[in-house]
């Protein structure tokens, strides 16, 4: 079955005016690769890996373009223009995406780009985006546990802490105070781990390594700052949790908890002023 809104693998079937029909074994299932997108070299029978959607006729379709977002995903994308039916967003492909009003968190902009969600419309059979991405996501049965590295998206960002997208599937919290990165924005990808699985299933992460394993990256780091700044960092465990911040983008509990590994090590020396590299 040739899927919607995915990238699919496909044999070449018959050339013909208008373009290759590719299908997967099934004639009712021919679909059309049209000529702007038909390889220089090609030979009936050989497979190709294209992307299906559907075009301004809402006719299935090939493309070797790629799309922004593929189905049942979320990306940020950017509004091309609104009307009356909604906003529709670029998403690489020749025909934008619409996201319908009743599917706008609040009310889109030109211009401006937004954190979708892209489905397949049951009503219409139609792929539709939505920025009511929480309806995506169930914390109901988790599919991961405290410490497990995950992938992270952002989602929005309030006064508490940053809203996340765990593995595409899960909600997730990040606090404020124990990110030292200013220019996370909505719709950055990153790396994290889960910190703590409440009792009401509610996830709280970190972009640190937790426990032990922390100590390392972060030694390594004050390390690299030390011979950066000849030797010296007027730091030390009386520092101001800002001061540590801004030079090394890092708590004051994790700071301590690296240079005490360093001192253990006799890599460094800690005195009144500051840190030195031995």
């Amino acid at each position: 079955m040739i899927k919607i809104g995915q990238y699919n693998t496909l044999t070449i079937l018959r050339d013909t005016k208008v373009g290759l029909f590719l299908g997967n074994g099934n004639e009712a299932e021919d679909i059309l690769l049209p000529n702007k997108y038909v390889p220089q070299d090609f030979k009936i029978g050989d497979e190709m890996a294209v992307f299906v959607y559907l075009d301004h006729e809402e006719r299935p379709v090939a493309t070797t373009l790629e799309p922004y977002i593929l189905l049942n995903e979320f990306a940020l994308l950017r509004v091309n223009y609104t009307n009356q039916i909604g906003a529709f967003m670029d998403w690489g492909m020749e025909k934008d995406i619409l996201v319908p009003f009743k599917e706008q968190a609040r009310p889109m902009e030109k211009g401006k780009r937004y954190l979708v969600y892209l489905y397949m419309d049951e009503k219409t059979n139609r792929l539709v985006a939505s920025s009511k991405t929480n309806q995506f996501l169930s914390n109901e049965n988790l599919t991961v546990n405290k410490f497990e590295e995950v992938d992270l998206i952002v989602s929005h960002i309030t006064e508490v802490g940053i809203n996340v997208i765990i593995n595409e599937q899960h909600k997730g919290l990040l606090y404020k105070d124990e990110v030292y990165d200013d220019s996370i924005r909505t719709g950055d990808r990153m790396r994290g781990y889960i910190k703590n699985i409440r009792p009401d299933n509610k996830i709280d992460v970190s972009l640190q390594i937790l426990g032990y394993e922390n100590v390392e990256p972060n030694a390594e780091k004050i390390l690299d700052e030390l011979r950066a700044s000849r030797g010296f960092l007027r730091l030390n465990d009386n520092s101001h949790p800002e001061d540590i911040k801004t030079v090394l983008k890092m708590s004051k509990k994790t700071f301590k908890k690296a240079i005490g590994a360093l001192y253990k090590e006799k890599r460094i020396d800690i005195k009144d002023d500051g840190i030195y590299l031995l």
